[in-house]
């Protein structure tokens, strides 16, 4: 698989753009959100709650747990394991992505760190086929180097985004990639739902957890298996400096990151979209993936439900991403960002008043939820690109993916730690509507054509 290597040019967007190559960008999106949809959003939580359960000594299939598990000596509510570990794999990104945009910038071969991450990240989400009996450290670990790679590839995979197209076309090639992913991630997530349906057994509570575990596993199969074709159809678009980089790219990339946090004070209105984002992307993405815990934990719903509302989300949010897009070209990406959040605050108040077993509203909910899901992402990613000085952005999409698909830490810690000095996951609901609030004000603070005029690039017709 030779990498066919464009020159550099000036303009980031680049000449040479094609559909094809824009197809293959799209393809990773249909490729990885198959583990942000059934491992994140549907299957992990519930399984890995279950199985830290068993190591702490509760029934399988009880209704309530009150046992605790000591990872490293430590004290954990089962109940807070997972949303614990979630916060400990973002807080190890933290080091982790903004070294791999660096080196992503100074490599005239990210096809190659694509691939890496992605497979590496596949290879540890097809392991969970280990995870049995009370090996809940086993499956804590494969997470983490399952959503740690995860990360990295979308540093890289995000960093071609202004290689494929100018300022006014950026929300729409990004609203493209998430509405295609979410037919990705909503396709296996649907075969799933059909050998859920079909293999589970009434009563059989370890049928069930067997199904999910195979669940999580197929879609690591997937994502390895689709990542082949952005490998295949995506071009190398060098910068400059990676095109005249010399010796070792780690090193080099460790040092020309060192030179951007220098030089971050230069662009402040970038740092704070970027803050803005961090803010409110944490409280979206902490809800999709607590959701299927408070669904189970909470609502007492079975995981039939679960997977039929998540799968109404995926469909609808194919249609809200393209909707939302089409929006955005008439009022401005930034306006249309401001109005999802509101709608967002909506979604957390309404959730905090669902009732247990009563899966017709958590499904009219998980529809709202599609309807303003895939746009407010798709619309952030393409402004994020539009702030980023040329040549840098793999290492700004590095430090953006520390809050982006499947990545939050405030927001699960403030979770866990709520639902460990309550036992309710309804209040620990009610403590994401600051990331909601604070995130609108800190976004409609920031003044968007000055920031990208800052940022040395040419702001689209309409923001």
């Amino acid at each position: 698989m030779a990498d066919t290597v464009t020159p550099a040019v000036a303009d980031p967007a680049g000449p040479g753009s094609t559909p094809r190559e824009r197809t293959g960008w799209y393809f990773y999106d249909w490729a990885n959100s198959a583990f942000q949809t059934t491992v994140i959003t549907v299957f992990l939580g519930p399984f890995l709650t279950t199985v830290t359960e068993l190591a702490a000594g509760c029934e399988l299939g009880a209704d309530s747990c009150d046992g605790a598990v000591y990872p490293l000596g430590v004290k954990v509510a089962a109940g807070s394991f997972y949303p614990y570990l979630i916060s400990l794999s973002v807080f190890l990104t933290v080091f982790v992505l903004p070294v791999i945009g660096a080196i992503a910038d100074r490599s005239a071969h990210k096809k190659r760190l694509l691939a890496a991450a992605a497979f590496t990240g596949a290879g540890a989400t097809i392991a969970f086929a280990f995870v049995t009996g009370e090996r809940y450290l086993l499956g804590g670990a494969l997470f983490l180097v399952a959503n740690i790679s995860f990360g990295a590839a979308v540093v890289v995979y995000n960093s071609f985004l202004p290689q494929l197209g100018g300022p006014d076309e950026r929300d729409g090639i990004s609203s493209r990639g998430w509405a295609i992913g979410y037919l990705g991630g909503g396709l296996l997530l649907a075969l799933n739902l059909v050998a859920v349906t079909m293999l589970s057994e009434e009563g059989n509570a370890q049928r069930t957890l067997d199904l999910a575990r195979w669940s999580i596993v197929s879609a690591g199969v997937w994502w390895a298996a689709f990542t082949l074709v952005p490998l295949r159809w995506l071009r190398e678009h060098p910068t400059a400096a990676a095109l005249q980089a010399g010796g070792n790219v780690l090193t080099d990339g460790f040092r020309q990151l060192g030179r951007t946090l220098r030089e971050l004070k230069t662009y402040p209105l970038t740092l704070f979209f970027l803050l803005a984002f961090l803010v409110f992307n944490d409280g979206i993405q902490t809800v999709i993936t607590l959701a299927s815990q408070y669904g189970t934990e909470e609502l007492r719903l079975d995981q039939s439900t679960l997977i039929v509302t998540i799968l109404l989300v995926q469909f609808l949010a194919f249609g809200g991403a393209l909707a939302l897009g089409a929006l955005a070209k008439r009022i401005g990406a930034w306006k249309t960002v401001l109005l999802s959040l509101v709608l967002w605050t909506g979604v957390i108040i309404a959730a905090f008043r669902l009732p247990a077993e009563a899966p017709v509203p958590f499904m009219i909910l998980g529809g709202c939820i599609g309807l303003v899901l895939g746009g407010s992402q798709a619309l952030s990613r393409s402004l994020f690109s539009q702030l980023i000085p040329a040549g840098k952005e793999g290492e700004y999409y590095g430090f953006y993916e520390i809050s982006d698909k499947g990545t939050s830490w405030l927001g699960p810690l403030a979770f866990g730690l709520v639902f460990q000095l309550t036992s309710s996951y309804r209040v620990g609901l009610v403590s994401l509507l600051i990331f909601f609030v604070v995130g609108f004000a800190l976004l409609a603070a920031v003044p968007m054509r000055r920031a990208i005029i800052a940022a040395g690039n040419t702001p689209p017709r309409v923001l």
